[in-house]
């Protein structure tokens, strides 16, 4: 519920403050004291509209889905519309988008001036029909759960079958495309660092008649090394460091000349052009690896173009089974809901009826497979499709849906927000939608602006909207201020005894209807 809301300089309001209750909140007033502006600017701080107050705050009890949203829970979590140079929205002091703000109030809010068709998608009346026979001892929703995982599966493997039948369309392609790719790349047959290798043999068969030439001409040092050895002899010099020396340089030279004399065989043609072959490799795939790694995801491919007759067979069979299962649990399904759909026809229409509506038209018909099984509920206010029905008659039917949900709702529903849901109605028309706006009041805050006694009568909380020149003021009413404002209702600005005696009754009358 809207615990608190708060108000700061939004058109003839300078500031209001207002601590909400729970059940039925009723707003009343004179003509263009505020109420609608009022209105607008609570739906605007839950981002449901715009306004151009420098600040609507609203408290609110609602737990939010901390991990969806990325907003830590708290006790009271405060949603605000801060309008500067710009609009500015938070929740729980973080800055959020007024989109976000919106999805997440459209989780608890629900406005009903507009002509808003959710509440008559088949979704939400097969679930209210469903309610209704769980609660007469019907194990419905065991039901419904197997349905709807046999339904997902039913679903996967069907996108499977499609698959594969698509792929058999262009198997005999596929499987030449793959062929050829593997073929392609076994006929150059590449090794992991080949190309590395190649390039350090191409460099040493450039360098090859220098460094030998090189090497031929360092090895005279060797003629002299005895004229050292004297040398140092004759110094009284330990020549073993030369001797290592020595050594050691013949090592690496004989290496090199050895690695040398290796390549005499090597055909420097036959290395450039498979230095160009793994190149053309390396340009089309990135790397050798990366060749080989796809030569393999090909085989593999071609593995399972093989084997898709098997695989074909197998999900045919499966389908087959979960096809069966479906279309039984459908079954069983549509005859639970055929045998009280003229039970959920009789209770709507007595809604309607007390809401002094036409009767309507309910029936299931037979559909596609879908989540909730192979029923639609068509629903039809007298013949008339409910996109021709008039907004008020629309908002009454809507009341009569929510009231039929209510009656085995085992949680709050949230807050419902009618603007002036009783204008133009006749007194008995007025109480027959307070009447109903008290029982969904047990599972709803409802906010309602009214303009009939009857309505404002059945109130559990009543704030009075008025003006003082140019501003305009909200204050609760205690039970005396309510009588008043009744009775202003009642006779107009000039209130008679017999408005206030009659207001008096109705608002004790109220007091006790449950």
């Amino acid at each position: 519920m809207i615990e608190r809301f708060y108000l700061k300089e939004y058109l003839s309001f300078k500031e209001v403050e207002l601590n909400l209750a729970c059940g039925l909140v009723v707003f009343t007033g004179p003509s263009g004291s505020g109420k609608s502006i009022l209105m607008n600017s609570l739906l605007a701080s839950l981002g449901a509209s715009s306004c151009e107050a420098s600040l609507c705050e609203s408290s609110v009890t609602w737990e939010l889905d901390s991990e969806s949203i990325g907003i830590e829970n708290d006790d009271i979590n405060v949603f605000k519309h801060i309008k500067k140079d710009k609009s500015r929205y938070f929740i729980n002091n973080q800055t959020v988008s007024k989109k976000a703000m919106a999805e997440l109030g459209s989780r608890y809010l629900r406005h009903l001036s507009l002509k808003d068709f959710s509440d008559f998608e088949n979704e939400n009346l097969i679930s209210i029909l469903d309610e209704r026979i769980q609660n007469k001892s019907k194990d419905i929703h065991a039901i419904t759960s197997e349905y709807k995982a046999i339904f997902a599966e039913h679903k996967r493997l069907k996108q499977e079958l499609d698959k594969i039948e698509e792929e058999e369309k262009r198997i005999v392609e596929l499987k030449e495309f793959a062929s050829f790719e593997i073929k392609k790349i076994e006929d150059i047959s590449p090794l992991p660092a080949e190309d590395e290798e190649l390039l350090e043999i191409k460099k040493e068969l450039s360098r090859k008649e220098k460094v030998l030439e090189h090497i031929g001409a360092a090895n005279a040092i060797f003629e002299h090394e005895h004229k050292v050895f004297a040398a140092l002899d004759t110094l009284d010099v330990n020549s073993a460091f030369f001797d290592d020396a020595m050594n050691e340089l013949r090592v690496v030279l004989d290496a090199a000349q050895e690695r040398l004399s290796a390549l005499d065989d090597v055909d420097i043609e036959e290395v450039l052009n498979r230095i160009e072959e793994l190149s053309g490799l390396k340009r089309r795939y990135g790397s050798i690896e990366e060749a080989l790694l796809y030569k393999e995801q090909k085989k593999k491919e071609l593995a399972e173009y093989e084997n898709i007759e098997i695989t074909k067979s197998d999900l045919q069979e499966r389908y087959k089974v979960v096809a069966t299962k479906l279309k039984d649990l459908a079954a069983t399904l549509t005859e639970l809901r055929h045998v009280e759909i003229d039970s959920f026809k009789i209770d709507l229409n007595r809604y309607l009826k007390e809401l002094y509506l036409r009767e309507a038209e309910v029936k299931i018909e037979e559909s596609d497979y879908t989540l909730s099984g192979k029923d639609t509920i068509s629903l039809r206010l007298n013949s008339t499709e409910l996109q021709k029905i008039s907004t008020g008659e629309f908002n009454r039917l809507r009341l009569s849906i929510l009231a039929l949900k209510s009656e085995y709702m085992s949680k709050n529903g949230g807050v419902l927000m009618l603007d002036e849901i009783d204008a133009n109605l006749s007194g008995e028309e007025s109480m027959s939608v307070a009447k109903v706006l008290r029982q969904l009041s047990r599972h709803f805050q409802i906010f309602v602006i009214s303009h009939q006694p009857q309505l404002t009568s059945m109130g559990d909380q009543h704030f009075l909207v008025y003006k003082e020149g140019d501003e305009s003021f909200v204050r609760e009413l205690e039970f005396n201020d309510k009588v008043d404002e009744v009775a202003r209702i009642i006779s107009g600005d000039k209130v008679s005894k017999e408005a206030k005696i009659f207001a008096k009754e109705l608002l004790e009358a109220n007091r006790c209807v449950s």
